[in-house]
C-alpha cells in the first residue's frame, strides 16, 4: 500500500489585495501566489477575465471560510469602451464579429443611454461566462460554437457615469451588483447608441467593502519574497476585513466558550436581527454568528486562530 501524500504548505490565515495582471486567468495568478507565500489553502473571491486587471482579492486559511460573502458584494469597475466594432466575448479577446459605422456621438447623447441603465435592470449573461447549462460552463460551450437559451438575469447599477468620450469610444465608471457582467453593459450600450461596442480594457477598483488602495501587484509581492516571509505576511488583511460591513459583538471569555462549543447565547445589547462578527474580549475575532429569533447569538461560521 502506497504511503499517502502529505501536503505541504503553511498554514497561514489572511486576505490579500491583488491587483490582477491582464493577460493571466485569475486561477493561473492565484496559483503563483499560492506557491509564492507556500500556502496550504488559498481561495478567490470571483473571477476576473483573462484580459482583465485590478482588484482580486485572495482569501488565505480561514478567510475562504467567508470568500462568499465578497462573492455577493457589490463590484466597482472602469471600463473603456469601443465602438462600431461587436466580438464574439463582448471584449478585446474575441473575434469580431459585426462592424458597423460609428454615428457622430457627443457627451449628451452617450449619458442619455447610460441613464437607461442605471438602477435595477435585466441582463442577458454571456455565453462566454463561467455559468452553467444543464452542468457545463457556457464559455466551453461557447468554443465549441453551441450557443443555448440564457435567461435574463436582474442585476443592479447603482451608478454609471461616462469619463470621457471619443470618435471611436467612451469610458465609464460603473458599480453594480453580484452577477453584473461589464462586457454585456458595453454591448447593449453600443447597440443603444446604434453601433455596437465591446470593452477594450476592464479594471476593478472595488469588491465589497475592499478598494483599489492597498491593491499589491504580483512583481512586487516576487520581491517581498525575496526578503522574506514576513514580509509577504505583512501584507495579509486580517480574515474579519471581509465582514466589516456587518454589526460587531463582543463576549466575555465565559460566554465566548460556549460559542466555540457551537451553542447558542445570550448578549446583553447585541443587534437584535441578521449576521454578526464576534470577538472575545481580547478582541480576538472568533467568527460569524447569526440572530436568532429568541435574540440569542448562534455561532454560524467559525475560525480556528486570529
Amino acid at each position: 500500500m502506497s504511503r499517502r501524500r502529505q501536503f505541504k504548505g503553511r498554514d497561514i490565515h489572511g486576505i490579500l489585495l491583488l491587483d490582477k495582471p491582464s493577460g493571466m486567468t485569475s486561477n493561473d495568478i492565484m496559483q503563483r501566489v499560492k506557491r509564492l507565500y507556500d500556502a496550504r489553502k488559498v481561495g478567490h473571491t470571483g473571477s476576473l477575465d483573462k484580459t482583465a486587471t485590478g482588484l482580486l482579492p485572495l482569501c488565505f486559511g480561514d478567510a475562504t471560510k467567508f470568500s462568499g460573502y465578497l462573492l455577493d458584494a457589490d463590484k466597482h469597475y472602469q471600463a473603456s469602451c469601443s465602438l462600431g466594432i461587436e466580438t464574439t466575448t463582448g471584449d478585446a479577446a474575441g473575434e469580431v464579429v459585426k462592424e458597423m459605422p460609428i454615428p457622430d456621438l457627443n457627451e449628451a447623447q452617450i449619458d442619455g443611454v447610460l441613464k437607461e441603465f442605471r438602477g435595477d435592470i435585466q441582463q442577458i449573461p454571456p455565453m462566454y461566462s463561467a455559468l452553467k447549462h444543464k452542468g457545463q460552463r457556457l464559455y466551453k460551450l461557447a468554443y465549441q460554437g453551441i450557443e443555448v437559451e440564457r435567461p435574463a438575469r436582474p442585476v443592479k447599477i447603482y451608478h454609471l457615469k461616462l469619463l470621457s468620450q471619443e470618435k471611436n469610444g467612451f469610458e465609464i465608471d460603473v458599480r453594480c451588483s453580484k452577477g453584473t457582467y461589464i462586457r454585456t453593459l458595453a454591448e447593449d450600450i453600443g447597440k443603444r447608441l446604434g453601433c455596437g461596442a465591446h470593452i477594450s480594457s476592464l479594471r476593478r477598483l472595488g469588491v465589497g467593502p475592499f478598494s483599489e488602495n492597498g491593491m499589491i501587484d504580483y512583481p512586487t509581492l516576487e520581491a517581498l519574497a525575496l526578503e522574506g516571509q514576513k514580509n509577504l505576511d505583512s501584507k495579509l488583511l486580517s480574515v474579519d476585513t471581509a465582514l466589516m460591513a456587518l454589526p460587531e459583538v463582543r463576549l466575555m471569555e465565559s460566554v465566548a466558550f460556549y460559542v466555540l462549543q457551537g451553542q447558542a447565547v445570550t448578549v446583553a445589547q447585541a443587534p437584535t436581527e441578521g449576521l454578526v462578527r464576534i470577538y472575545n474580549s481580547d478582541n480576538r475575532f472568533l467568527g460569524l454568528g447569526e440572530v436568532l429569533e429568541d435574540g440569542r447569538i448562534k455561532p454560524r461560521r467559525m475560525v480556528k486562530t486570529q
